[in-house]
């Protein structure tokens, strides 16, 4: 699989308007569309087929002898077929980037998009699969019938609460790596720009209250991970205030998130709990008022991740905190989950790795953050994804970490 920003079928003379009546191309108004004509990717072979000797070796008869051996020794389907060097991108469309439920075919951009970046940013080949099914197991089941195929999963924009369910459920049936990025490669990124941020104010975590706003996948996979790394606490807010053990109206997940964050006991809503609080994160949207900004901790830090418009303008955080964040590209410190899941996925792929632990992504998240160096400032304390350091400091750290956790196979 070859990922090309340049699509050969971009010079089909099909009509593809978008309007009835062949009105002008929507290519005419807008580059984006100019380049997603024909899509985004294309199939490339990696051994030539010129004559008939090469037909023989590539097809029949000569594919004849590695599927036999692969019958006899299923491991081999390693060595000789494209397995281990392919991720499926799987989808079913319900809550793609600030999009929300579009439905898998309007899914399929975004899906591409993040195949040509595992191929860009980690040589990870990647097919993207959008499912025209939302029920959790209706999902597992097909793709536990597709894995065969696959070195792992790498799902993707799918709605809380069924990514939990629906991750939980694959893995345990499946002896791949199965990985929801809007989770673990959000937690991981945040992660490490929070590490640098602390070391650049001479801070351990542990001396740190973090607030996050969102309890959704991003929100519960960042609280989850700030716990594993030793953050001092960390509340987590929804939309009717933060997730505490003395709600009776949370979901299964916020009960289990309520039982490990928020040693403080705060209660009540996002503002009051960021008073006094050393970080902000936000994966949820909306805004906060400045007033509570405000009121964080002297030399606080903001990761204001939304996008397009992060829940502190920057312009505003810049006025309390120390260290800014956001999900944009146009601001310093971009939490980008580029950073993770393509170096991710290379180290997992790299060792055979039946599964990603949790000790795999903290050592993602200490080799990010590790790439910065002496280079830390304010405006820096996480890299860009086009630094080329990136992607094998990650996939070194997660290989050695599947060794030591006992999850490689080679």
């Amino acid at each position: 699989m070859a990922a090309e920003i340049v699509n050969p079928r971009s010079e089909s003379t099909a009509d593809h308007t978008g309007h009835e009546g062949g009105a002008e191309p929507l290519d005419s108004f807008d580059p984006a569309f100019a380049l997603h004509r024909g899509g985004k990717m294309a199939v490339q072979a990696t051994v030539p087929v010129r004559d008939k000797d090469d037909l023989s070796l590539a097809y029949t008869p000569g594919v004849a002898k590695v599927c036999s051996a692969i019958a006899e020794q299923p491991e081999l389907v390693h060595d000789y077929t494209w397995k281990s060097s392919v991720v499926a991108v799987v989808t079913d469309g319900t809550a793609v980037l600030g999009l929300g439920d579009i439905g898998p075919e309007a899914s399929l951009p975004v899906m591409e998009g993040k195949a040509i970046l595992f191929k860009q940013f980690g040589g990870v080949d990647a097919v993207p699969i959008a499912l025209n099914c939302t029920d959790v197991d209706e999902i597992v089941e097909t793709v536990v019938r597709l894995a065969p195929s696959f070195g792992g999963v790498n799902l993707e924009d799918i709605s809380a609460p069924r990514c939990f369910e629906i991750e939980r459920k694959l893995q345990e049936r499946l002896d791949i790596p199965v990985f929801h990025d809007d989770q673990h490669g959000t937690a991981v990124v945040t992660l490490a720009a929070l590490r640098n941020a602390a070391r650049l104010s001479k801070r351990a975590l542990g001396e740190l209250r973090a607030v996050i706003s969102g309890a959704g996948a991003a929100g519960v996979a960042i609280a989850k991970m700030l716990v594993e790394a030793g953050i001092g606490d960390v509340a987590v807010a929804d939309r009717k205030g933060v997730v505490s053990v003395d709600r009776d109206d949370l979901t299964a997940v916020k009960r289990e998130l309520a039982g490990f964050t928020n040693k403080a006991g705060i209660s009540g809503s996002l503002e009051a709990a960021l008073a006094g609080a050393d970080v902000f994160i936000g994966v949820s949207g909306g805004t906060v008022p400045e007033d509570a900004v405000a009121s964080m901790a002297e030399g606080a830090f903001v990761f204001a991740m939304a996008n397009p418009n992060p829940e502190v303008h920057p312009e505003v955080a810049h006025k309390y905190a120390a260290v800014v964040a956001t999900g944009r590209s146009d601001f310093p410190n971009q939490i980008n989950n580029v950073l993770a899941f393509p170096g991710i996925f290379a180290g997992a792929l790299q060792v055979r790795a039946s599964r990603i632990t949790e000790g795999m992504k903290l050592a993602a998240a200490e080799a990010l953050a590790g790439v910065v160096g002496d280079d830390l400032a304010a405006d820096y304390v996480i890299p860009s994804p086009f630094d080329e350091r990136v992607a094998p400091a990650v996939t070194a750290a997660v290989a050695a970490a599947a060794r030591a956790e006992g999850v490689a196979r080679r």
